[in-house]
């Protein structure tokens, strides 16, 4: 039987390389992003198991509308991919408020609201995943990106208390947490700190890779691997987890 994902941020980086492993798998997926033109692009590329909604995760009441949409094209939900997610950068002391709560709405609000919307679909057929894209920043700290930090350890916090609430209904929730992965988020702060500081893109890129022990960015096909085996049946004793993809970096 063809199960129903859907992948929140499904349009570029992690969420398009979780999306096409899905897809690939057999899965019948709903991408959903705040922007339509990566998501929809995508969807057409992938054929008739894919559709496309667009959706600003931070807002509830779009949220219940695009799971109704979902459920509607594609049948209940039965494994949800919170992908998700920003990460700008500033000194704390230099942060105003509204740039904290933007970050925490997206990173943590819009896990919170995908997640209700999704539950009572898997509750009611007794099976469902959980998939939270977290980051390494959900278990240590990085300078001048605090309240990314903040909402990745709340979401980490959110994925084991859930995990506990949902087991006796066959429902498994997890984290992944990768490292600096090879995304155009990675790309644009490579290219901010060239500009800032004269450095060569190569030299800037040094930054990311050399907290990781292997030397290299995390590939997202490597992150969406992980992913396609948590929502698999193989992994049905796997709960509560932080899983992380950083070739050591955490350890």
């Amino acid at each position: 039987m063809s199960r129903h994902a859907v992948v929140t941020g499904a349009g570029t980086g992690i969420g398009e390389a979780i999306t096409r492993e899905l897809i690939g798998a057999g899965y019948w997926v709903t991408l959903l992003g705040r922007r339509p033109e990566p998501i929809t692009e995508l969807a057409h590329a992938l054929g008739e198991h894919a559709h496309a909604i667009s959706c600003d995760v931070t807002q509830q009441s779009a949220v219940a509308a695009a799971f109704e949409e979902a459920r509607g094209m594609q049948g209940p939900v039965d494994v949800l991919i919170n992908n998700a997610g920003a990460a700008p950068s500033a000194p704390f002391q230099k942060m105003e408020f509204n740039q904290w709560q933007e970050v925490i709405n997206v990173n943590l609000n819009g896990v919170f609201h995908c997640t209700q919307a999704a539950i009572p679909d898997m509750r009611s057929r007794g099976w469902g995943r959980i998939i939270n894209i977290a980051s390494t920043a959900s278990i240590k700290g990085y300078a001048y990106v605090s309240a990314y930090c903040a909402a990745k350890h709340a979401v980490l916090g959110l994925t084991r208390s859930l995990a506990l609430e949902l087991a006796g209904a066959g429902i498994t929730v997890n984290a992944i947490c990768p490292g600096y992965t090879d995304t155009h988020i990675i790309r644009s702060a490579v290219e901010g700190i060239s500009e800032k500081t004269g450095r060569s893109n190569g030299e800037a890129l040094e930054h990311f890779t050399n907290s990781n022990p292997l030397g290299r960015l995390i590939k997202p096909t490597e992150v969406a691997a992980s992913a396609l085996w948590l929502a698999s049946d193989a992994a049905s004793g796997i709960n509560g987890q932080a899983i992380a993809i950083d070739g050591g970096e955490t350890s």
